[in-house]
């Protein structure tokens, strides 16, 4: 049984790999993006029940996408955790600032994370 459909928004084809893999192996349906404009177009597309955007990503960074994904009255309730390597005071702040509901830095502590991850999903329901 699925336990909902996460987008991940990775440019690092290793990281998507691991996510992907950590992800699908606790059965959620794993949707992909290399960049900020593709994660903005597949949350418009595919409404995920969550998304994990990195940051630093090129044509679009995350923080500039998870904005753009928080404007839209059709996706802003769409929880976003950020991942990323800014792990320098204030970075955390900027990214909820940009729409994030949770940060988590890399490398990515995997329990912590999946952690958020199902307080978010289970407060969206």
């Amino acid at each position: 049984m699925e336990n909902g459909r996460i987008l991940v928004v990775e440019d690092n084809r290793d990281n998507m790999t691991l996510i992907t893999d950590i992800l699908e192996s606790l059965n959620y349906t794993v949707i992909s993006a290399y960049d900020g404009q593709q994660g903005v177009l597949m949350a418009e597309s595919e409404h995920p029940n969550l998304i994990l955007m990195d940051l630093s990503l090129p044509l679009m960074d995350g923080w500039t996408a998870a904005a753009e994904i928080k404007k839209n009255a059709n996706l802003k309730q769409i929880p976003i955790i950020a991942l990323t390597a800014h792990a320098m005071s204030g970075d955390r702040e900027r990214a909820i600032e940009a729409g994030c509901d949770d940060y988590v830095s890399k490398p990515i502590n995997v329990p912590d994370l999946l952690v958020k991850i199902t307080t978010l999903l289970a407060a969206n329901k």
